[in-house]
């Protein structure tokens, strides 16, 4: 796979890269600003861009809004985000456009070196990897909403499992459950939601975050 990497930390940047190297993947391009990258990813069409939060100038936002514009310019092209924080506002707006070829991680998940070429393959893929964190607290956020009060506790917990982009049979093994009683679940909440059920799972995610950011 052909990576780009925005990471204005010299260090970090040449580690992640030196993992990807490990595993097979080609660091075609590393960048230190946000400018720099909306211009190597236009030139160099990488397979997926790893795309730090906060970047130079400011150090406030600059990285995950050039994420936002790679996403609107090129819906196709798959972004990670890496992240200290969880930065809400664009993390929501970002999965509610579409979470195909997305991923949202905090950056202490890099240390798990398995995990995270794992999610870097799965993103690159076209699929979706949101931090448990991220949905948590997106979720938190949400729970003073009407229709959210309406679900049981442990819908809830089915919830962010689905938010996660967790498959049915995951869900059932992480909750101690039966796929039949986890799919009743799904369900129910779908019909509390007001929610179609589908079967892709990137559009169920979608759907569900879509209506926890209305």
């Amino acid at each position: 796979m052909r990576i780009v990497i925005a990471e204005d930390s010299t260090l970090l940047r040449a580690g992640i890269e030196r993992i990807l190297t490990d595993f097979g993947h080609e660091v075609v391009a590393g960048v230190s600003d946000a400018t720099n990258l909306l211009h190597i990813v236009n030139e160099l069409r990488p397979d997926l861009a790893i795309v730090d939060v906060r970047m130079p100038p400011t150090f406030t936002d600059e990285g995950i809004r050039a994420a936002a514009l790679l996403r609107t310019q090129n819906p196709e092209s798959p972004v990670l985000v890496l992240s200290h924080y969880v930065e809400e506002r664009y993390a929501a707006e970002l999965i509610a456009s579409d979470t195909r070829g997305f991923g949202y991680l905090l950056k202490d998940r890099v240390a798990d070196v398995p995990a995270f070429v794992d999610a870097v393959e799965v993103v690159g893929k076209g699929g979706t990897v949101l931090d448990p964190e991220v949905v948590s607290q997106i979720l938190v956020r949400s729970r003073q909403r009407s229709a959210l009060d309406a679900l049981t506790p442990r819908e809830t917990d089915v919830l962010q499992l689905m938010a996660e982009g967790r498959t049915n049979s995951a869900i059932a093994t992480s909750l101690n459950v039966s796929v039949g009683s986890a799919e009743k679940h799904i369900a129910s909440i779908f019909t509390k939601l007001g929610l179609a059920p589908d079967d892709g799972e990137n559009r169920r995610v979608l759907a569900v975050l879509r209506y926890l950011e209305s």
